[in-house]
């Protein structure tokens, strides 16, 4: 399949945030607002193996800390975060120009080694070329949707992300994690918000695909109807609260963010103290709700609520969803019908809270991100109905 000719082919860092932005969400089946990647790019891809297991044990928040690491990482080796990615609670993807794809292949071998070193979790990672995947007859389309005035997130389509999560699954374009001891840089990459507990009864998860042999007016006419559904404001919303999520107490969730600073030997103890500091003086200023500085708590929550990366779409729609138990049921109602017709293939997950994580190279900016996903497994138990049976 073709792609990546004429301005495509411009520099690598100019292609991307060249490229239009959509704010409005429910045009994200429209082919229009999709550009391909160029031919030398590479896709980044990762996920926790045997998440499911992981997140059965309790380890939710690790699992979601590994995933936002690899984004964490990658955007710190390039010195900014504007590039394409993809968070999926139990993963992540990116998409970079061939240029960079030795920074993106020891990105991706630090963290793999990080999280197997501190979580002792195994981060399955992997490098593959746009050209191969369209060699296999997919594509790599590529979308910036706004979620605020100050973020972009990237929405993929073409089938060719899908095809590369499934080759690395397979064990092809693997990458080896890097020896013991090796950290990333995961400068920003925090956990300092309490679960945030349902407003309306149910935070659901839901992933939809299309269907082997689905039309794709079929799927997209399903999702027009699903964002309908939605984005009805009495029985669905954001699942983080318009005042923002509640901040945990000083040292909940110390531990996480010490391990992504990475420190060792004399200088651990110093780093510690410098991060004990540092939250015990945000607690306080949150808590007082007043500016110090160039710092505002009431500004930088009401970002974060609409930086919030809550629903994205990645040759499948995600979405965390804050709703009623009746809306839920019927969400999942139209799903049920949707895959008896083979139009697509949904899997949800309902639990009670939703967890947020965040990268935030800096507070006083307005562009930080924050990912949520569901508190009990969310995307990553989701996913498993969309699993073959075989697969362990």
């Amino acid at each position: 399949m073709a792609g990546g000719s004429g301005a495509e082919q411009r520099d690598g860092a100019g292609f991307y945030a060249g490229l239009p932005v959509f704010d409005r969400f429910s045009r994200l089946t429209d082919p229009a607002i999709y550009t391909p990647l160029p031919d030398d790019w590479v896709l980044g891809l990762s996920d926790i193996v045997r998440s499911t297991a992981a997140i059965e044990a309790g380890r939710y928040k690790e699992v979601n800390a590994a995933a936002a690491s690899v984004i964490a990482a990658v955007a710190n080796a390039l010195g900014n975060h504007d590039f394409p990615f993809i968070f999926s609670g139990d993963g992540a993807s990116f998409a970079l120009p061939s240029s960079q794809a030795d920074l993106a292949r020891e990105a991706l071998a630090a963290v793999a080694a990080w999280v197997r070193d501190v979580f002792g979790l195994s981060l399955r990672v992997a490098l593959v070329p746009v050209h191969e995947v369209r060699e296999q007859g997919h594509d790599v389309r590529i979308a910036r949707f706004a979620a605020s005035p100050d973020v972009t997130y990237a929405m993929f389509s073409g089938g060719g992300l899908a095809y590369a999560e499934q080759a690395m699954k397979a064990g092809s374009y693997a990458l080896e994690p890097a020896g013991p001891g090796t950290l990333p840089n995961l400068t920003g990459l925090s956990c300092r918000f309490d679960k945030i507990r349902s407003e309306r009864g149910v935070i659901l998860s839901l992933i939809v695909v299309p269907g082997a042999d689905a039309d794709a007016a079929a799927f997209n006419d399903l999702i027009g109807r699903l964002l309908s559904l939605a984005e009805s404001k009495s029985g669905a919303g954001r699942p983080v609260p318009e005042t923002g999520p509640r901040l945990a107490a000083p040292f909940t969730g110390f531990g996480l963010e010490a391990r992504a600073l990475g420190t060792q030997g004399s200088s651990r103890l110093a780093t510690y103290a410098r991060l004990a500091a540092q939250r015990l003086t945000a607690f306080a200023i949150f808590r007082l709700g007043r500016p110090v500085g160039s710092f505002d708590p009431v500004r930088y929550t009401r970002q974060l609520v609409d930086n919030t990366d809550f629903r994205k779409f990645d040759d499948g729609l995600r979405m965390t969803l804050d709703c009623t138990p009746a809306l839920a049921d019927r969400l999942e109602a139209l799903l049920a019908e949707a895959q008896n017709q083979g139009i697509a293939r949904y899997g949800l997950h309902r639990q009670d809270a939703a967890l947020m994580t965040c990268f935030v190279p800096s507070p006083t900016r307005s562009d930080h991100i924050h990912f949520v996903d569901g508190a009990m497994g969310g995307y990553a138990m989701a996913a498993q109905a969309l699993k073959p049976q075989a697969e362990p």
